[in-house]
C-alpha cells in the first residue's frame, strides 16, 4: 500500500470515528430520559465488541473445532465471573492444547 492511499483510509477512518461522536453531542442537548433509549445506547459497545471479536475467533486457528473449543472455554469461565485475564488465558491454553490434539490425530 502506498503512504498516499494510507493516509486517505486514516483520513476517511478518523473522519468517520469523529462523525459518530460528535454527532450526538451536536443534536443531543438534554439529558436522555428514555428507558429503551439508555438501555439500546448501553448494550451497544458489547454487542459491537461480540460482532467483531466472534468471526476474529474462528479464523485465527487453524481448526475451527479449537476455535470452538476457546470459545467455549472462554464464555464458561465468563458466566462463572472469572477475571479478563483468567478467561483470555484459560480460552488461549484451550486453543493451544486442542490444536496439538488434532496436529497428532491428522498425523
Amino acid at each position: 500500500m502506498e503512504s498516499k492511499e494510507f493516509f486517505i483510509y486514516l483520513l476517511i477512518l478518523a473522519g468517520s470515528t469523529y462523525l459518530i461522536r460528535a454527532v450526538p453531542f451536536a443534536i443531543l442537548h438534554r439529558r436522555i430520559e428514555n428507558r429503551f433509549v439508555k438501555s439500546f445506547l448501553y448494550y451497544i459497545p458489547h454487542a459491537v465488541l461480540t460482532a467483531m471479536t466472534i468471526p476474529a475467533i474462528f479464523y485465527a486457528t487453524d481448526y475451527k473445532i479449537s476455535a470452538a473449543a476457546g470459545l467455549l472455554v472462554s464464555i464458561v469461565l465468563a458466566i462463572r465471573g472469572k477475571s479478563l485475564t483468567i478467561v483470555a488465558a484459560a480460552a488461549c491454553i484451550a486453543v493451544f492444547l486442542t490444536e496439538i490434539i488434532l496436529t497428532l490425530l491428522a498425523a
